[in-house]
């Protein structure tokens, strides 16, 4: 029988190696002048690839391991029958073009500077070289490609050339002898981003719809077992998540009477949501109060003393336009296996500028000042850019062994992160911070409107993908129950099309991680209990569990 760890590291290895995004976004920068090869070829090398690694995994005796080599093991055989999933059965390089821009990987070598600005010119290089060749074997591959999917490539196709156009230039500037180098290729690279934009737009221009951008009941809870690793059954959350909308609003109808007075009914919900929805940032002042909400609830969690704080550089800024139109907010965070001193991001997208007022007004409405502070709390602190700090140090290396004092034998779960967990952390955050005063009864209606969205996000994925759920039953639901504004839920519903089951990792892992922190030990504070939940990287919550012996 092969060893684990050695056996484990190969595999990691030949992971990196046949994905440079993966590697990229891991930290590993050894393929950093690469882009992914979707080439046919390609993809059948690397589909042999796993399914070598998985008969590999099989033949390990995991009853002779320890158990954090247990739960890698787990891991890192759940990782390779995913990959193996989603090229062989959802297949969707082949028809969402959205898996083919190379904007993030440019945006990497370009914004942080994990080395110095010539060996980052380098890579860059060498990846603007390969976008010709990549986006040509694109327009081979892509067939039937959804409508809304075209729509949402062409602007971040766009966002890509401008970020080549924008932002080489600059960074040229410190390195000006690359420039024989890294320019023919930025030429090379706009060309043919502008060819894959005429294509995408004779696309639309066709009228086609292509394909029907729902799964259907079969791929979809197969992906989602895939994405939540879980023993839940797609009935289940449905079944839950149904429970925690009328739960949640009880809650949330009681909060609102009172704030503003009145019956425990949803019209004093909507009066109450609409005095918070008055005080507002626009697109000039909501990076800057995202800044100042950081600040806020940095100092709450410090005063608390809720979970340990770090020193890790977060920059706040606007979201970059080849990242856009999926999510309003996102936190970027470095690798787990970086070794440089480089900053998370935390991105805001501002209202499209395109927009008429009123889309606008009610995009401003919905991100008020109170639901600015709850959605930095989710995604920075002590949400996803906490989280995922405490996560990097978990993996050995220049980070060290864990605040739980053993560091990982192997690289696993520095590429095993369960969105669950990172996504669960920072509802159930959102909650505790909340729980404990943070911005007093407005941030709490604004939280529990948000516990709203995200059962709702769960019951929507899966009706849109398994139910043919209408568009305007999908709205109703949301603005009804959800209370959200109508530009809110019209991004949600692309959203619910553009993605699968990622709308349903909020609910499933704020259930098990809330369940986690619920079975604090005796005697154990809550800032222990915090940071041991967070000392064993990104795991699956059911292996949490079994790391912390709960």
């Amino acid at each position: 029988m092969p060893e684990f760890v050695p056996l484990a590291e190969r595999i990691v290895d030949a992971l990196l190696e046949s994905d440079p995004a993966t590697a990229s976004h891991a930290g590993d920068h050894r393929f950093d002048d690469r882009l992914p090869d979707l080439s046919p070829a390609a993809v059948t090398t690397r589909i042999a690839m796993l399914r070598d690694a998985g008969d590999a995994l099989s033949g390990v005796d995991t009853d002779g391991l320890g158990a954090q080599e247990q739960v890698d093991h787990a891991i890192l055989a759940a990782r390779v029958e995913r990959e193996l999933f989603e090229l062989t059965e959802v297949r969707e390089h082949e028809w969402n073009p959205l898996e083919h821009n190379p904007g993030p990987l440019l945006h990497g070598l370009i914004a942080r500077g994990f080395a110095p600005v010539g060996e980052r010119l380098e890579s860059l290089a060498g990846r603007l070289a390969a976008i010709p060749d990549a986006l040509a074997t694109a327009r081979a591959l892509l067939r039937d490609v959804p409508r809304i999917h075209a729509e949402t490539a062409a602007g971040q196709f766009a966002g890509t050339a401008a970020l080549i156009r924008d932002e080489v230039p600059a960074l040229l500037a410190q390195a000006p002898g690359m420039r024989a180098v890294v320019e023919p290729a930025a030429a090379g690279a706009l060309a043919a981003l502008g060819e894959f934009d005429g294509w995408l737009s004779r696309l639309l221009d066709s009228g086609e719809p292509g394909r029907d951008p729902r799964l259907g009941r079969r791929l979809w809870e197969a992906r989602l077992w895939h994405t939540l690793d879980t023993e839940l059954s797609a009935a289940e959350v449905l079944s839950r998540a149904r429970d925690n909308l009328e739960r949640v609003s009880e809650e949330l109808r009681a909060a609102a009477a009172e704030l503003v007075g009145g019956p425990a009914a949803d019209e004093t919900v909507r009066r109450a949501l609409d005095s918070i929805a008055e005080q507002h940032p626009d697109n000039t002042t909501i990076v800057g109060l995202a800044k100042a909400t950081m600040d806020e609830a940095t100092e709450f969690v410090r005063r608390h003393d809720i979970v340990s704080l770090v020193d890790d550089p977060c920059v706040i800024e606007e979201m970059p336009e080849f990242a856009r139109g999926v999510a309003v907010a996102y936190c970027d965070p470095p690798g787990p296996l970086e070794t440089a001193d480089v900053p998370t991001f935390y991105c805001i997208a501002p209202a499209p500028a395109d927009w008429p007022a009123e889309r606008i007004a009610s995009f401003y409405r919905e991100y008020n000042n109170e639901m600015l502070r709850n959605l930095t709390v989710h995604e920075a602190m002590p949400g996803h850019f906490l989280q995922i700090a405490h996560s990097r140090r978990f993996n050995a290396g220049s980070h060290g062994p864990s605040a739980a004092g053993k560091p990982s034998a192997t690289r696993v779960r520095a590429l095993g992160w369960s969105g669950p967990f990172v996504e669960g952390w920072a509802v159930y955050a959102e909650e505790l911070m909340t729980g404990l005063g943070f911005g007093g009864l407005p941030v709490r209606l604004q939280q529990l409107k948000m516990q709203l969205r995200m059962s709702l996000n769960a019951i929507i994925d899966q009706l849109t993908h398994c139910d043919e759920l209408p568009e305007a039953e999908a709205m109703a639901l949301m603005t009804g129950r959800g209370f959200q504004e109508e530009g809110e839920a019209a991004g949600k519903w692309r959203r619910a099309l553009l993605t699968s089951t990622q709308l349903s990792t909020y609910f499933v892992g704020y259930t098990e991680v809330a369940a986690i922190a619920a079975a604090r030990p005796f005697g154990a504070t809550p800032r222990a209990w915090h940071d041991a939940m967070l000392a064993h990287g990104s795991p699956p919550p059911r292996h949490l569990r079994t790391l912390l012996g709960v």
